[in-house]
């Protein structure tokens, strides 16, 4: 391994540890929220009141720093698998703290993550020397990857403003595709603030270019997005379901964009990419054991405010008491108020 990616692949390391625990610590905020107040998927916002909610916030920070850190020594290719490290802790919190029983197929899956982590860092390859925020800049407006960047930004924007409202609490891939869609500019942003950041400590100040500003403002945006459609995908759907598919979907769009625009791959020979892709593929298969083995959160239960299952129809009785009506056969109607005449009679 290179020296520059032994320090990317520590911080990594500790990332993952302080970002695993910090989903855990947060689904515990935004379940008491929930007690209080309308949850975050239906726009509620009493979780920013919980000091838990926040403990959660400030270790992602930490574990998002370290991250931000990792990525100035090592390539992307390198830092965003390793974030399968995450899903390991965040599945043994949740056995423990949120009782989500991890079966004996999520350990093998654990134990997957951990081989597919070790076959990626010794194939990784070494990080390709910038010397300004300029460099990076040129590289961002390569034809191929402002196609890249054009193609998700159309896709997140259907699925805030089309899917979201309509399947967003039901499908889990809508409120996670959005993070890991726009993750993939966020990592690209974060490693060139990084890398600027980096050089002006060494004596050639970046904060003079515009792009680092540019660069910047992405980054604010992307993490704020994130981080909204993150907690309502964790306030929807169980914890060890969340994480999986969200390192799956969010490594796989960084891997690609960190492909296109910095050339990860260049220079490399056939065995290690293949190798390296293998180990990736080793690492999506546990994660996807993780996330066939774990028990679904149970069904929410819904108020009088909600809509009524599209099997479920209801009429008033004499006294004013709703009650459930079925067919003869004893199968439900479709959605339908049924209202007895003699009622207003």
């Amino acid at each position: 391994m290179y020296s520059s990616n032994l320090s990317g692949f520590v911080l990594a390391v500790i990332s993952s540890a302080f970002i695993g625990s910090s989903f855990i610590i947060k689904k515990k905020g935004l379940q008491r929220a929930s007690r209080n107040g309308p949850r975050a998927s239906v726009g509620g916002y009493g979780y920013l009141l919980q000091p838990l909610w926040w403990v959660g916030m400030i270790t992602m920070i930490v574990g998002e720093i370290a991250n931000f850190v990792a990525y100035i020594y090592a390539p992307a290719v390198l830092v965003t698998p390793l974030g399968a490290l995450s899903i390991i802790v965040s599945a043994v919190l949740a056995h423990f703290m949120l009782k989500e029983k991890l079966q004996k197929m999520g350990i093998l899956g654990c134990f997957l993550c951990i081989v597919g982590s070790i076959v990626i860092v010794l194939h990784a390859p070494q990080e390709r020397p910038l010397n300004s925020v300029q460099e990076i800049w040129q590289l961002a407006i390569q034809p191929a990857f402002i196609l890249y960047t054009a193609s998700i930004m159309a896709v997140t924007l259907f699925l805030i403003l089309y899917c979201a409202p309509r399947y967003g609490h039901t499908n889990i891939f809508v409120y996670i595709g959005i993070c890991s869609i726009i993750g993939s500019l966020t990592v690209m942003s974060v490693k060139a603030i990084g890398i600027a950041i980096k050089l002006t400590l060494e004596g050639s100040n970046q904060a003079v270019y515009f792009q680092t500003w540019i660069f910047a403002t992405v980054a604010v945006s992307c993490i704020i997005t994130q981080l909204n459609y993150l907690n309502m995908a964790l306030d929807n759907f169980n914890t060890a379901v969340v994480s999986p598919i969200y390192y799956a979907l969010f490594t796989s769009f960084t891997i690609l964009a960190s492909a296109i625009m910095f050339k990860d791959y260049s220079g490399q020979s056939i065995s290690s990419i293949t190798s390296e892709l293998c180990g990736f593929i080793t690492v999506l298969s546990g994660t996807a054991v993780l996330h066939c083995t774990r028990e679904p959160d149970p069904p929410v239960t819904t108020d009088l405010h909600s809509p009524l299952s599209p099997k479920v129809s209801w009429y008033i009785q004499g006294n004013g008491e709703p009650r459930k009506q079925k067919d003869e056969d004893g199968s439900p109607f479709n959605l339908i108020t049924v209202i007895r005449q003699d009622h207003f009679k």
